[in-house]
């Protein structure tokens, strides 16, 4: 109907939409009771800005459009980007913000999600004390969510990223890893590929023998096909070979990065678990001690935080560009809601922004929210 919107059945007119803005207000109050400071972001971006921070991949996501002064524009998928652009464009050393309002998604054909949803969220910037930052931005959240039918979540992708960084390879290895990291079923292929390469196929080989000889210009006299010019076949050609020669990543560092990876248990088992693996490699420690000292602070606010749910894979499908703390708040698979809240902490944001400001922030779906609770 044309007065339902996103998951909340008649949210655009009369109470609905009343009871909607109340929530809104209600979440936003909490926000700004921690010190957060409202802000609204345009919802036109540039696509540049988007597709430079988040990749070529929001293109099939993103609503675009073309302004003739302006150029590409993309409606906001998300408000962390605009956020962190205004809060560094400001100069200042700290801040605290929180927002609502729409955001746009492009869904699959024939998904029932929605393509326009309500965020309210709230980001910190500049605090030095991680743990503690972190803990507080999970406890505020939580308090939002304290009378919703929900489970808390969390995970922290700064054990993954320690150990992608220790296995004993090649940076431009590390760096694919790296960028398929958000997508685990190819980070699983390119793993085993670089812990058990196959003999290349004929093609391959060929192109690979005429590098190592210095016949590779031999190879491509014939007229160029498709979209690569030679040089870029060249150079393709060159990493291809530098791959092909490198040695395998060993076998024990990758089955040490895949039980790092499978750890799933409440936080205070899973450091201990972590903490087994460390013994092994001693990379994974200083991530591993952020996790526990997240524990205590989360625990300083009045939620044990060595009994909260801790997946190491959390958030490799949704979180793109989180790099240490996540979580999230789900609600039962059986309601067929999205996550009713995430976040985390995102610092390589800031840092490909132009800065190194520490950052971690979250959102409520307000619109899931009231269907979850309007819900049997």
């Amino acid at each position: 109907m044309v007065s339902d919107r996103a998951y909340l059945a008649g949210g655009r007119t009369g109470g609905g939409l009343s009871a909607l803005r109340r929530e809104v207000g209600r979440i936003m109050s909490g926000f700004a009771a921690n010190g957060a400071a409202p802000v609204e972001p345009a919802a036109l971006l540039p696509a540049d800005l988007l597709i430079d921070l988040y990749g070529e991949d929001l293109r099939a996501r993103a609503y675009t459009t073309h302004d003739p002064v302006l150029g590409e524009q993309m409606l906001r998928p998300d408000f962390t980007v605009p956020v962190a652009q205004m809060h560094m464009q400001s100069g200042a050393m700290s801040g605290r913000y929180a927002y609502a309002g729409s955001v746009w998604r492009r869904q699959e054909p024939g998904s029932n999600r929605p393509t326009e949803y309500l965020q309210c969220g709230m980001e910190v910037f500049g605090e030095a004390d991680i743990a503690q930052t972190d803990a507080e931005v999970f406890s505020i959240l939580a308090e939002a969510l304290r009378a919703a039918p929900v489970a808390p979540v969390t995970g922290d992708m700064g054990i993954i990223l320690a150990g992608i960084n220790a296995l004993d390879t090649t940076e431009l290895r590390k760096a694919a890893l790296l960028r398929h990291l958000w997508r685990p079923a190819r980070f699983k292929r390119l793993l085993e590929r670089y812990a058990n390469p196959q003999a290349p196929g004929k093609t391959r080989a060929a192109l690979l023998e005429a590098t190592a000889s210095g016949r590779l210009d031999e190879l491509l006299t014939a007229p160029a096909i498709g979209l690569r010019s030679v040089d870029e076949v060249k150079s393709r050609a060159k990493r291809l070979f530098e791959d092909a020669n490198t040695p395998p990543i060993p076998a024990p560092q990758v089955a040490l990065l895949e039980r790092a990876l499978m750890v799933k248990a409440p936080m205070g088992q899973a450091i201990t678990a972590l903490r087994n693996i460390a013994t092994e490699m001693p990379a994974l420690t200083p991530a591993i001690d952020l996790v526990e000292a997240r524990a205590e602070a989360i625990s300083g606010f009045g939620i044990d935080g060595y009994q909260l749910p801790f997946e190491a894979s959390y958030g490799r499908t949704t979180l793109e560009y989180y790099d240490g703390f996540v979580f999230g708040f789900a609600a039962d698979p059986a309601h067929n809601l999205p996550q009713i809240a995430q976040g985390g902490r995102y610092g390589a944001l800031t840092r490909a922004l132009g800065g190194n400001t520490p950052a971690v922030g979250g959102i409520i779906r307000p619109e899931a929210l009231l269907a979850l609770e309007g819900r049997p």
